[in-house]
């Protein structure tokens, strides 16, 4: 929990003013918004990594290798996608394809970003239970 809430605040702090140069929208309507996505993506945070980590648990090889980071950033943001586009047309007044493109642009950040912010909280909080090596017998 404190994983998902730290990344959303910084989230939040960048995407808020992004939004509003980009889309040339009033601070607070993008704030908002960076808020609504940022609860959203909350929430999906709590979900997939839920799924992911039960999924981390059956494998045969523990930690986290950069692989298995990068599939986590893909299917995250991924499911990010499809979830945020129709938010951010919806609320920015913009055709699906903008959003999708602003969504994009995003992303990028995001991809790299999660794949840091994970790495460095599992250097300061450590690896979660499912992903720990465990001692040979």
């Amino acid at each position: 929990m404190l994983q998902a809430l730290l990344y959303e605040v910084f989230a939040i702090a960048f995407v808020g003013p992004v939004l509003s140069f980009a889309f040339d929208k009033p601070h607070a309507s993008t704030l908002g918004l960076a808020f609504v996505l940022s609860s959203i993506a909350l929430t999906w945070n709590y979900i997939f990594n839920a799924i992911f980590e039960r999924w981390e648990s059956r494998q045969s090889v523990r930690g986290r290798s950069f692989a298995r980071r990068l599939a986590h950033g893909i299917g995250f943001e991924g499911g990010l996608v499809v979830i945020l586009v129709p938010v951010m047309s919806l609320w920015l007044n913009i055709s699906a394809f903008d959003a999708f493109l602003a969504n994009l642009g995003l992303l990028v950040f995001f991809f790299f970003y999660a794949i840091a912010f994970t790495w460095t909280f599992d250097r300061v909080f450590g690896l979660p239970e499912s992903a720990a090596r465990r001692d040979a017998d």
